[in-house]
């Protein structure tokens, strides 16, 4: 049966609310003077934009506006400045503050009633109140007779509702504390609030009746409206539904509940609109038709007993309206007025804030790294995932071993010594043929000094070799020495490189993971099911890298939260305590803290799962045997590796040695060259003084020079002397002889030097020794020789008493002339190997 139509339709009355009234207000002047004052007149100056917003605002809100939506827009723009300069300028009569500027405002319902205040509480709580004021406006100005204009108006009137218990809830005790008005009081404000909720439920009932709902529907929407005409149109509709139904005793209480309602309503009809009057009448009508039809059917046909009207449970109620928040709509954190002006109490409070985030992003990234430190322990107890690793034949050497590998096969490896031992052969074989041809030149010389003795007798006056070269030749016999005993240690080197050769060639072994023992299946096996107790194990550290996945994860939302979280503007927007808003922003890590306790949870009881997994796994594939084969393996290769280092630097000492002798020799060598040189000049000059002396005592015997036929001439002596020594230069291309004669006795006024000495050594040189090993080994534990000489020697004495040619010089009075070795060494390997090379 379809229901009539009620009363209440589309044409119910409905309320809106007047704005409050304002008195001009001078904004630009006291702020601009507490910007100067307090900050700078430049902060003034670059503040002069927001200054003159602020100013405009004022000026519009003073003003009427025929736009309801310029109007909201307006007002909530407004009431945002006022939360951001009410944390930068304190406005009040106190002598340090903005004491200037003092705020009017007038009675919404009662106009002769003002309120004035130098805060900025009355401000904010009279924008608060226009603000719900104009959205009821703009919810009567809807056209109500479509569906969409009816949710349009609802919208409107929880909006309004929104703006008043905002009102009720945060600005009107602040407000209430001076002079005040009653609209802005919160007993008002809530009182508002209801009414526009009341308003926006029954504009969802219009919309639920034209539509053609249900009647119980209908009855538990319009449960929720005015108290009187409400519940009879809920007792009215509810009834259809109970008529349908066949409760016809309910129904009849149920009508005559509303009827009475409706009886009681219009006794106080005094001042309200006809129109409501005659929704109510047309109301009380159709549930008088309604009642008379129920009695009728309940005498002739159902004969049941009305319950009394207080025995009857209460109505369904349906609401389906709320206020609108208004805490986005009005939030000024994001407001760019005034950004730069911060206070020191926000500057303060935001370090405290700071320092609260802090020890909640440490606390919990302090349980993730414990979480994964667990894990990893645990796993590594369990010998895991490396058992799982081998089964699948990804076997691989702990990082630091296999590290040290690399490092050995990259110097070479153990297949690269026998070139090293090469290099050490070579070198020995360079320095013993220097030495050789060292000796053989003093040898020469000394034979060619012997022979013109001989020939002349006494008249040969220049000291014998021997007395010349003794401290050359002590030095060769030191070298001779070194090397022989550096032989030696390169016989013991190539003997442990022999020795050890088996040991050492693990090494070679490319990839080294090849060496390593294999974990396979039991050969016997009773019942078939390694596979799954190994696929079972497996899931289980799979989900446990998940969970390690999720933990990273979580770390990086913390700190990206944390990166993001910049409360200042809210904070210097808050009318509230600090402390509140501490706990509503810090309560945003909440989640992110409740996701990292379950996650930890969950990897423990996972864990214990897999220590049970494992220990099956263990036993099926005889982990045991196979970790004590691994580990001898483990063991082979560290010992082959000391070993391996322990003969590398052996050689490494002995490249150096080599090296560091052979410039050694190469010196001597050529202080030799130097002596050998002087002594052919000396030597030709002398033959020349013994001809011309002999050629004034013997006139009979002559040859065919002119001089004594048992005698050569200087030619002959030149001849001889270029065919005994080819190396030597010729004396006569040389500019030594063009110079004036120079005695070879001492001047009488000069004592004589024993021994033809003289007072300045000609051929000197400095101690010479290896130097330090640049692998820190102890020079007492090297196998090659640590000084190729003693102490300090000299190697020469002057030609023949005062004399001294141009090329009887010492080494250090050639500079730049170093012979190269003639034989190049690779530099020592990598220190990083230092310390472990230990000798034979």
């Amino acid at each position: 049966m379809a229901a009539p139509a009620s009363s209440s339709a589309a044409a119910n009355l409905m309320l809106a609310i007047h704005e409050k009234k304002t008195n001009s207000v001078e904004f630009y002047r006291p702020l601009c003077q507490f910007i100067a004052f307090n900050y700078s007149e430049r902060e003034a100056q670059n503040l002069e934009d927001d200054l003159q917003d602020v100013k405009q605002m004022r000026s519009d809100l003073e003003r009427p506006s025929d736009s309801p939506d310029i109007r909201r827009n307006l007002l909530q723009k407004y009431y945002k400045a006022l939360c951001v300069m009410e944390s930068r300028f304190p406005i009040s009569p106190e002598k340090e503050h903005i004491n200037t500027i003092t705020f009017t405002w007038y009675d919404a319902f009662k106009n002769k009633n003002k309120a004035s205040q130098q805060n900025i509480h009355l401000e904010k709580a009279a924008v608060l109140f226009n603000l719900g004021a104009v959205h009821s406006q703009i919810a009567l100005s809807v056209d109500r007779s479509t569906p969409s204009s009816r949710m349009q108006a609802s919208h409107s009137f929880m909006a309004s509702a929104g703006a008043f218990a905002f009102l009720r809830d945060n600005a009107s005790m602040k407000a209430s504390i001076g002079q005040s008005t009653v609209d802005i009081s919160a007993e008002c404000a809530g009182m508002l609030e209801r009414l526009m909720l009341a308003q926006a439920q029954e504009c969802v009932f219009e919309k639920v009746v034209a539509e053609g709902k249900s009647p119980g529907l209908c009855a538990k929407i319009s449960r929720q409206l005015k108290v009187a005409q409400f519940y009879a149109e809920a007792c009215y509709r509810y009834g259809l539904e109970l008529h349908e139904k066949e409760e016809i005793a309910e129904e009849i209480a149920r009508l005559r509940s509303g009827i009475t309602a409706l009886v009681d309503a219009k006794k106080s009809t005094k001042g309200v609109a006809a129109q409501l009057i005659d929704a109510v009448n047309r109301l009380e009508a159709n549930i008088n038709r309604n009642l008379e039809r129920a009695l009728k059917e309940n005498d002739r046909v159902y004969l049941m007993r009305v319950p009394g009207a207080n025995t009857l449970p209460p109505l369904p109620a349906a609401s389906l309206v709320k206020s609108t928040p208004m805490t986005d709509i009005l939030d000024a954190s994001k407001e760019k007025l005034f950004a730069s002006l911060i206070p020191d109490s926000s500057a303060k409070a935001l370090s405290r804030y700071t320092e609260m985030l802090d020890d909640i992003i440490r606390m919990q990234a302090e349980k993730l790294q414990q979480g994964s430190e667990i894990a990893r322990v645990r796993l590594k107890e369990m010998d895991l995932p490396d058992s799982i690793l081998a089964l699948e034949g990804n076997i691989t050497l702990p990082m630091d071993l296999k590290e040290d590998v690399e490092a050995v096969q990259i110097s070479g490896g153990p297949s690269g010594l026998e070139a090293e031992l090469q290099q050490l052969r070579d070198l020995r074989r360079v320095n013993q043929e220097l030495l050789v041809q060292t000796e053989e030149q003093l040898q020469k010389e000394a034979r060619e000094d012997a022979q013109f003795r001989s020939q002349f007798g006494t008249r040969w006056t220049r000291p014998q070799s021997s007395t010349l070269t003794k401290n050359l030749q002590d030095r060769l016999n030191r070298f001779v020495a070194n090397l022989k005993q550096a032989t030696e240690s390169d016989s013991r080197i190539e003997r442990a490189v022999r020795d050890h050769s088996a040991l050492m060639s693990i090494l070679d072994r490319q990839p080294i993971e090849s060496a390593l023992p294999t974990l396979a299946k039991p050969i016997m096996s009773l019942d078939a099911n390694e596979d799954a107790i190994a696929g079972a194990l497996k899931q289980s550290l799979r989900q446990l890298e998940t969970l390690g996945a999720q933990r990273a994860g979580l770390e990086d939302m913390l700190k990206e939260m944390k990166r993001k979280d910049d409360i200042l503007p809210k904070l210097m927007t808050s009318t509230g305590s600090y402390e509140d808003l501490f706990r509503k922003e810090l309560a945003k890590y909440d989640h992110i803290c409740e996701e990292i306790s379950q996650n930890i949870e969950a990897q423990e009881q996972l864990l214990m799962q897999i220590q049970v997994q494992n220990e099956e796994f263990s036993a099926v594939f005889n982990l045991e045997d196979y970790k004590a084969s691994r580990g001898k393996c483990y063991k082979q290769i560290s010992a082959a590796i000391a070993k391996y280092r322990e003969i590398k630097e052996n050689i490494n000492e002995g490249l150096k040695f080599y090296v560091t002798l052979q410039d050694a020799i190469t010196n001597v060598k050529q202080q030799c060259s130097d002596f050998l040189m002087t002594r052919n000049i000396q030597c030709q000059e002398m033959i020349e003084d013994v001809q011309r002396q002999m050629a004034g005592f013997n006139f009979q015997d002559k040859g065919p020079s002119g001089y004594p036929s048992n005698y050569p001439s200087v030619g002959q002596m030149h001849q001889t002397q270029r065919t005994a020594s080819p190396q030597q230069p010729d004396p006569q291309s040389t500019p030594h002889l063009s110079r004036p004669q120079i005695p070879y006795y001492h001047p009488a006024e000069q004592p004589p030097v024993a021994g033809y000495g003289h007072p300045h050594p000609l051929y000197s040189s400095s101690q010479q020794q290896l130097p330090p090993s640049p692998y820190n080994v102890p020079a007492a534990s090297s196998p090659y020789p640590s000084q190729l000489q003693q102490q300090p020697v000299e190697y020469g004495q002057p030609a023949y008493p005062g004399w001294r040619g141009t090329y009887y010089n010492t080494h250090s009075q050639h500079p730049g002339y170093h012979p190269p070795p003639p034989y190049s060494v690779p530099p020592p390997y990598p220190p990083h190997q230092s310390g472990y090379y230990k000798h034979q």
